[in-house]
């Protein structure tokens, strides 16, 4: 998770864009000694143009990150972005790698693209603090991208106290409003480790991060605890396995989370697929879980040129998945629950563009997710879209909505319970999800994600989409959603390190909803 956004050229006004408006080369000379950024326009179309930098290692070393960072006129903003995350001061945009696309060889490339509005180019570009055409560093570069400091107090070494969780489960499994979370138990990162058996009684489903394959296209997935080494307070498999039936017999339910920011899982075949479901069946059986959440991220999901409806999907990572998904459901009968944590660009994005698009050059992965959400709308339990990490995307008011504010949550969330036409066509409507099949994601603190927003903007957006009432510039198509899911977060183990604001504030909150 935590994972990206990105975005594409609308497909319309890709025929517009001629070889030569397409290939406006900023870069430097191609055999600059040491690390390179150029930059390409690829498309221009007068109010506004989508801009691409490949970032080249032509040094001898390898580097294992990278950041560029340039300035853009004034009159001239930025949208949306993809394959880089970003931070922004006025005018001054820094670019900064993903988990996956970091690291580069000596004579290895990667690139990340953008989209902006007026006609200015970027200036002042400087990568790794040096100039972006090659040369000595103004400042000494960083060495990873920077992340924000987590405070300094430590986090509690307890669970907070909670009211008593029910001694059965809920009807229909979860409650009517549910609290998700990602529970970091298989690595360890700055927010520290923590025991399945202190996760606190407010938090109804518990995503097991991450299980992860043993090569992208294998389909093998594999899930273990942390190893000591990293976390130093990781309980024993026996004491994980009973923390885990403890949390069922409270009502709990305990997912395994397939995918993650570096968990890139592409079914390219049907070997592919069967060695998914037999390997995800063992990590379900050997643990005793209720249920799968999918959450591909990166280059995981993508469209094949031509595979242009959502309906009836042909790419083969599409309906391998499709198919492996429908496969564990059949085989764990209907109280088997089944999630997804998809990115706002591989779904609300596809208001707008859809695959490679009709004349190509499109993000093949521009609302990837679709058609494996529509396939499986009858099996799903819950849709929480990552709303962060996120670049503006345009809601159905035709307007773009920017994260870390309510309008944002509300107008992302809308989509899901309004429906839309995919890549604007009025024939291909992506039909509504039911209100309890839909919730939403957000950070839950400032080193969680891009797109923290503090709780009382995240209960204004679900009391807009619950009741109609507190909306703000945004008002839901849908009308009002009184069954409404809840909301999700990454992550449980960030929220304990702030104090559990997240929990505390939402998880009595959801419940007191009417």
């Amino acid at each position: 998770m935590r994972r990206p956004a990105r975005h594409l050229l609308l497909a319309a006004l890709a025929a517009l864009t001629t070889a030569a408006a397409g290939t406006l080369v900023l870069a430097t000379p191609a055999r600059a000694a040491g690390p390179t950024a150029g930059f390409v326009k690829t498309a221009d179309w007068g109010t506004g143009w989508e801009g691409r930098y490949t970032i080249t290692n032509g040094g001898a070393s390898t580097i294992t990150s990278w950041q560029v960072a340039f300035s853009l006129p004034a009159g001239t903003t930025l949208g949306t972005y993809w394959d880089a995350t970003v931070s922004s001061a006025g005018q001054r945009h820094t670019f900064t790698n993903r988990s996956w696309n970091g690291t580069l060889t000596p004579g290895s490339s990667v690139s990340f693209g953008f989209l902006a509005t007026g006609p200015g180019s970027p200036t002042d570009c400087q990568l790794n603090g040096a100039p972006c055409g090659g040369g000595t560093p103004t400042s000494p570069p960083t060495t990873t991208p920077p992340t924000t400091a987590p405070p300094t107090t430590a986090p509690p070494t307890t669970a907070p106290p909670t009211t008593a969780p029910p001694t059965t489960p809920p009807a229909g499994g979860i409650p009517r409003r549910a609290l998700i979370g990602y529970l970091h138990a298989s690595f360890a990162n700055g927010s520290g480790y923590l025991r399945m058996a202190d996760v606190p009684a407010d938090w109804d489903i518990i995503n097991l991060a991450f299980g992860e394959p043993t090569s992208v296209t294998s389909g093998d997935i594999r899930f273990q605890l942390c190893p000591v080494s990293e976390c130093p307070g990781v309980e024993t498999e026996a004491e994980f396995i009973a923390a885990i039936r403890a949390k069922q017999q409270q009502g709990k339910k305990v997912l395994l989370s397939i995918g993650g920011q570096n968990g890139q899982v592409q079914l390219t075949t049907t070997a592919a697929r069967d060695t998914f479901v037999s390997s995800v069946s063992a990590i379900v059986d050997r643990y005793g879980l209720n249920g799968l959440d999918i959450d591909f991220e990166g280059h995981s999901l993508y469209l094949n040129a031509g595979d242009t409806d959502f309906r009836n999907p042909s790419t083969p990572v599409v309906v391998n998945l499709i198919a492996a998904i429908r496969t564990l459901k059949q085989r764990y009968g209907p109280n088997f629950v089944l999630t997804m944590a998809p990115e706002t660009f591989f779904v609300q994005l596809g208001y707008q563009f859809y695959g490679p698009g009709p004349w190509g050059g499109q993000d093949p992965r521009a609302g990837s997710y679709l058609p494996v959400i529509h396939a499986l709308r009858d099996d799903l339990t819950v849709l929480h879209v990552q709303n962060y990490n996120s670049g503006p995307i345009m809601g159905l008011d035709n307007q773009y909505h920017t994260m870390g504010s309510a309008d944002f949550h509300v107008a992302m969330t809308d989509m899901l319970l309004a429906g839309f036409p995919v890549a604007g066509n009025p024939d291909r409507i992506f039909p509504a999800l039911r209100e309890n099949q839909v919730a939403f994601g957000a950070p839950s603190s400032v080193s969680a994600g891009n797109g923290y927003l503090a709780p009382a903007g995240i209960q204004s957006a679900v009391i807009c989409l619950v009741r109609g009432q507190n909306c703000g510039s945004y008002t839901p198509r849908s009308g009002t959603s009184p069954d409404f899911r809840g909301l999700m977060t990454w992550s449980i183990n960030w929220d304990r390190y702030y104090q559990w604001e997240f929990g505390r504030s939402h998880g009595p909150f959801l419940k007191a909803l009417s």
